[in-house]
């Protein structure tokens, strides 16, 4: 073998094997855009069936098939997971640790995530997707011919078990593992996000799971919890679905309220106004989140107390989310802005999430929700939530940890072009489905006949999604041409927080030695008060860290295996895919990892004395 092939393996097997929490968030990243770009392909099928009356371009059993992916791939497999990309690699830089809690469990959470999505999308080369929409709601899903929804049930447990247990990991990092001087109440707000994120990802998803259990029961175990013939309610499924559901909204959209507040902070050159009141605005959204899931479900039949209970609860989560937006902007007030491709984005989000915001409390009236519910007004209220929030947010947290995730720029002229084109594709896109919905259109429905009034409109929409999808185009150009931006990635942005206090690429120890922290804005604090650079807590010593492990993707890919076994009731691949997954966790368990040591040597070498 030559050298360049053995170093080339030993490349791949060093990712394949790691559990370094900055390449584990890379990882994210990266397997979070693939799934996006699918969900971004099955939208543009949607919108191009959608584009003319009765258009044959898809038939209406591909079209369900295309939308149930496009909500679940979305949601699941894309916006979580390149959060998930961001809390990996920039939350234990932010609070001065040099890894996660359990970096063995954090990259076994990784490739139980990629691996169900993978299974998911197995579905579409043996014999059909599933067709039941996202939400899989009984009972459509329990009667759905074919395997498409044992798919999406098995798919979406293997990979909510790999998201349950990197929300615990970040939850016992924070708590354990911040910096000497670093309480709570000094955490950089995306650390605060990423903690209450956690939390609602403990909570939430074992209901989830729950739901899920009980459909794979109803469907493939001839079980009866929805059949109402036999005593079944398919209700429960919908209380189950949304418990976890609505709390899932806000697992998508507080960590981008903590990239907003990192990056309206930083090119305003101002510290976030009103800290306290943003931490606690944070909490109580995590906790009012639990309080209004039925407000999905006004028209079951709940009766006037209940929709009167839920609809205000629904109407006082507006407030601290108002609160945030309120503060984001006395940010602003008085700052020296810069107009970065990551700022753009997080000032396009505030008008657009204050739009998503005021149609949800439209939706709140349950009175009002009955001409509403499943019409493209909720449509439109969602995309305005996700899209004007989650999506933007992402794409700012991307232009601006690019430089210390991948060690170049990414040019701001190409930058600006892609922001324009999506920022306005996207409202040329959703806004003016609002009045789709308003004159009646019902959503997840294959066509529409013409003559009622939606043909122009909806011909506008998906004008608008080709121009978000050119735009996209724009970002991977701009990711491909911008390589050579290799100056100034240090601390491009003249950055407040921890991680930019760090080399870049960032040492696999991250710090030399433990930081101390002297205030809220470590690192701008040292900038304005100190030398510029952070104290050590501690003196230049080795550092212990872990080894690489191949165990997480043998154990992922036995669950896939059980999960096959499961789908075709085939016993014996269940007993073998738990067989796999049980031999690891023993062969875990007997063998000793004590890990490796740096020596000071090294530690200076790769420039990581303070």
């Amino acid at each position: 073998m030559s050298n360049s092939s053995a170093a080339q393996k030993s490349v791949v097997w060093d990712w394949l094997t790691t559990v370094d929490h900055k390449k584990i968030g890379i990882m994210y990243f990266l397997a979070g855009l693939f799934f996006f770009t699918i969900a971004g392909i099955e939208a543009m099928l949607i919108r191009i069936q959608l584009m003319f009356p009765e258009m044959a371009f898809l038939g209406e059993q591909t079209y369900n098939e295309v939308l149930t992916m496009h909500g679940t791939t979305m949601l699941f497999l894309a916006a979580m997971p390149m959060f998930f990309g961001f809390m990996n690699f920039v939350t234990p830089l932010q609070i001065g640790a040099r890894d996660v809690a359990f970096p063995f469990v954090n990259s076994l959470g990784f490739w139980l995530f990629l691996f169900g999505g993978l299974l998911l999308h197995v579905s579409y080369f043996t014999g059909g997707a599933p067709d039941a929409g996202w939400t899989a709601y009984a009972p459509l899903s329990t009667t759905s011919e074919g395997q498409g929804v044992d798919y999406y049930i098995l798919g979406l447990q293997v990979s909510g078990a790999g998201t349950l247990m990197s929300g615990i990991n970040f939850l016992v990092t924070i708590v354990n593992m911040r910096a000497p001087g670093m309480s709570m109440m000094r955490m950089p707000l995306f650390t605060w996000t990423t903690f209450v994120t956690s939390m609602l990802i403990l909570f939430a998803f074992p209901a989830l799971t729950v739901g899920l259990l009980l459909l794979m029961l109803d469907r493939t175990f001839g079980g009866a919890f929805f059949d109402i013939g036999l005593g079944g309610n398919v209700v429960i499924y919908q209380h189950l679905f949304w418990i976890f559901g609505h709390p899932e909204v806000y697992i998508l959209i507080l960590p981008a309220f903590g990239i907003f507040s990192e990056v309206i902070s930083t090119f305003a050159k101002k510290r976030l106004f009103g800290y306290s009141a943003m931490v606690f605005a944070t909490m109580i959204i995590g906790f009012l989140g639990f309080m209004v899931w039925a407000h999905h479900m006004f028209t079951v039949g709940m009766g006037p107390v209940a929709n009167a209970i839920f609809a205000v609860a629904t109407m006082a989560i507006a407030v601290p989310t108002g609160i945030k937006i309120f503060n984001w902007l006395l940010t602003l007030w008085g700052g020296r802005i810069k107009f970065t491709t990551a700022n753009l984005f997080a000032l396009a989000f505030i008008p657009s999430f204050v739009l998503g915001g005021v149609t949800g409390v439209q939706l709140a009236m349950s009175a009002a929700d009955y001409q509403f519910h499943d019409t493209y007004f909720v449509v439109a209220h969602f995309h305005y939530v996700i899209i004007g929030g989650s999506v933007f947010g992402i794409f700012a947290a991307t232009f601006y940890w690019w430089p210390k995730m991948f060690g170049y720029r990414l040019g701001e002229g190409l930058g600006k072009i892609f922001f324009w084109l999506f920022l306005i594709g996207f409202h040329l896109t959703f806004f003016i489905q609002h009045f789709l919905g308003l004159v009646g259109m019902p959503r997840r429905v294959a066509s529409y006949l013409d003559g009622q009034g939606f043909n122009e409109m909806n011909l506008i929409s998906s004008l608008g999604a080709f121009m978000m999808a050119v735009a996209f185009i724009f970002l991977v150009v701009n990711v491909i041409v911008s390589r050579k931006n290799t100056t100034n990635v240090t601390d491009p942005w003249d950055g407040r927080t921890l991680e930019w206090a760090t080399t870049t690429p960032v040492q696999e120890f991250n710090f030399a030695q433990t930081p101390l922290i002297r205030d809220l804005d470590a690192l701008w604090y040292e900038k304005m008060n100190g030398n510029g650079k952070i104290k050590a807590a501690e003196p230049l010593d080795e550092i212990h860290m872990p080894n690489g492990s191949i165990l997480p993707i043998i154990m992922s890919s036995g669950l896939v295996v059980a999960s096959f076994g499961v789908i075709y009731e085939m016993y014996l691949l269940i007993a073998l895919g738990l067989l796999i997954n049980f031999g690891c966790m023993f062969v875990r368990s007997i063998k000793e990892d004590h890990g490796y040591h740096i020596p000071v040597s090294e530690i200076k070498k790769q420039g990581g004395e303070s």
